[in-house]
């Protein structure tokens, strides 16, 4: 493609991202008004001026409760879902055993399940073990709906990777618990990368699980707890806006940080052999 092709290839790029970045640049001058300038000026227009006390209103008002949760609810998760896949994923992609294939198929057909048509078993499940507004109740479900894409996508990783360096490291003497640990795992860390992005876009932002489980203030999410804040603030728009903001936030900042490793962990698990 000669230097005219790219221009306009990039071009193209930069507009489509002009558009998809718009909305986020609008919602954060949203959080900075009050509801004369939201209603009487320009869309686009700068606040007279920035009223950072509504983020500071909201924060105040619980809203720190609900992004803790979900911080700590996401990271469980996301660990306990990384790791069960990764060592599912080592034992029936680099080690022999019969029913290898038929464990994975088991795993894939999960794949196939609608994500919420368990809902009422799940809700019968845990009411029959106390588990009913437990947060744990929200990291186990996340934790096995996310194992069958996750395990999907380190498959490919896992088949590419040399089997001389298991050979090495058994000949020096490591047990295969420590091979995983200290050698396969790190060698990992690319698509692990995309596999932590995936969960966590999911679980940050589930819905129906939490408000279904959860009924206490105190253990709700943001995504379910935001909702008190949209009856509280109904007609404060601006603090209504940083509430939105605060919530997509993290979900950016993570993105932003893991985007490379993203890009590099589908190409690696991509090829096969």
């Amino acid at each position: 493609m000669n230097r005219i092709g790219y221009f306009f290839l990039y071009l193209a790029l930069i507009v489509v991202a002009m558009f998809q970045i718009l909305p986020l640049i609008w919602l954060f001058i949203f959080s900075l008004k009050d509801n004369r300038e939201i209603f009487a000026g320009s869309p686009f227009s700068l606040p007279s001026e920035f009223r950072w006390e509504n983020y500071a209103k909201v924060w105040d008002g619980g809203i720190g409760v609900y992004f803790f949760n979900s911080v700590w609810i996401t990271i469980i998760a996301i660990i306990l879902t990384v790791l069960f896949a990764s060592m599912a994923t080592f034992a029936i992609t680099r080690m022999k055993w019969k029913l290898s294939g038929l464990v994975l198929g088991l795993f894939m057909v999960g794949l196939m399940i609608p994500i919420h048509s368990a809902l009422i078993p799940l809700y019968s499940m845990f009411m029959s073990v106390n588990m009913i507004d437990n947060p744990w109740s929200i990291v186990l479900t996340y934790t096995a709906y996310n194992l069958p894409i996750t395990m999907m996508i380190l498959l490919g990783f896992y088949y590419t990777l040399p089997k001389e360096v298991e050979e090495a490291a058994i000949i020096d003497g490591c047990s295969i618990h420590r091979m995983f640990f200290r050698i396969i795992l790190p060698m990992t860390t690319p698509v692990m990368a995309t596999t932590v992005v995936i969960n966590m876009i999911y679980n940050w932002n589930e819905f129906v699980f939490v408000n279904t489980f959860i009924s206490s203030e105190k253990y709700k999410t943001l995504t379910v707890g935001i909702q008190n804040f949209i009856g509280q603030y109904m007609t404060d728009w601006g603090a209504i806006g940083a509430t939105l903001i605060i919530s997509v936030l993290p979900i950016i900042v993570a993105f932003i940080f893991f985007s490379n490793k993203v890009v590099e962990g589908i190409s690696s698990s991509a090829v096969k052999g």
